[in-house]
């Protein structure tokens, strides 16, 4: 799908026209580098950015890997058609797919009977995944998505605007004990109860529509001593509303396995988290893909029970202070990788 018969990666220039610095750039173009340039790779390699957004870390591979064919994946139509703009000069080296990404092997194996990726694709093995996981800066920058508490716009915050949960429903629907629970547990809030009870006495005189008024309240009920620390008082709490909005734990927990059964033996597939819950559920995942399958206690390993996997990553990678300094949304990032090192 590209007539560059150049297999080594290449300098690339960074484009701000579209105001999106992806974070930690370089490290994801080593990271899936790994499974796109091996010795063994496929003349076309494939890789999948499950989480396209603006298509920042998209542009970069498709700059990098002048052989490689990059499908982004989003449920949101407006990356899509934002990212195919950006994108367009690419030509068929760029296939955007609107899916969630734990839907990710039925998107591949669409793509390939399309002929718009290579139709071995599915058996043969992507080469590299990219998930670049929670709400997207191009979310953040319209305001009339919800996702932001910055100002004032309607409680909204679907990645999918066709889905029919809203953060508004939330607020305006679930039972005291519901919403405590998705506070404290998507969102580590302290005042998780407290919130809950605030939300209720204002819901009955009328219903919650627009951000601003949850803001207030949340300024309101979470006292001031905490206020002053640990960042924006509404950050918790609209973290656990985009969560619970988009299943996006859920739906995490199906997309890691996934991507590694699509994985090809020396492919790479990495998972950049920016909240502890997320980070949990890939660490547990890549645990049990690396985890040798031999019973406790036996001197040997059994045949077949080698892990099919390896940790590319030494734990959770972090940004630097210099890439923090240029892109401050990559602070709290955390970034785990994996390699199959084995054919099922």
């Amino acid at each position: 799908m590209s007539d560059n018969p150049g297999r080594d990666a290449r300098p690339h220039r960074v484009s701000g026209e579209f105001g999106h610095v992806p974070v930690m750039r370089d490290r994801m173009v080593e990271l899936v580098g790994i499974g796109v340039t091996a010795d063994d790779a496929p003349t076309t390699p494939v890789i999948v950015d499950a989480t396209l957004g603006a298509g920042g870390h998209t542009e970069v591979f498709l700059e990098t890997f002048p052989d490689a064919v990059v499908v982004g994946l989003d449920r949101d139509p407006n990356a899509i058609a934002q990212a195919e703009d950006r994108l367009a000069r690419f030509g068929d080296r760029f296939v955007a797919y609107r899916t969630r990404f734990d839907e990710l092997g039925e998107a591949v194996d669409d793509l390939a009977e399309q002929g718009r990726i290579p139709s071995d694709t599915p058996t043969a093995g992507v080469s590299g995944f990219l998930f670049d996981l929670g709400v997207s800066s191009m979310q953040l920058d319209q305001p009339d998505r919800g996702f932001a508490y910055a100002q004032d716009a309607p409680l909204d915050m679907r990645m999918d605007p066709s889905a029919p949960l809203t953060a508004a429903d939330i607020l305006n629907t679930y039972s005291h004990g519901d919403l405590a629970r998705i506070l404290k547990t998507y969102g580590d809030e302290r005042f998780a109860g407290k919130i809950a009870s605030a939300v209720l006495r204002e819901r009955e005189k009328e219903a919650f529509t627009g951000s601003g008024r949850l803001v207030d309240l949340l300024y309101r009920t979470i006292p001031a001593a905490t206020r002053r620390t640990g960042g924006h008082p509404a950050k918790r709490t609209f973290q656990a509303l985009r969560v619970e909005v988009n299943g996006e734990l859920d739906s995490l927990a199906a997309a890691v396995p996934a991507a590694a059964d699509r994985l090809r033996r020396g492919g790479v597939a990495v998972f950049m988290s920016y909240q502890s819950l997320e980070d949990r559920i890939v660490k547990k995942a890549l645990a049990g893909l690396t985890a040798n399958r031999t019973p406790p206690g036996l001197p040997v390993d059994l045949p077949g029970t080698a892990a099919h996997f390896e940790l590319v990553t030494r734990g959770a990678e972090t940004a630097d202070d210099e890439e923090i300094a240029r892109n401050p949304r990559a602070a709290p990032v955390r970034v785990r990788a994996v390699r199959r090192i084995r054919d099922n």
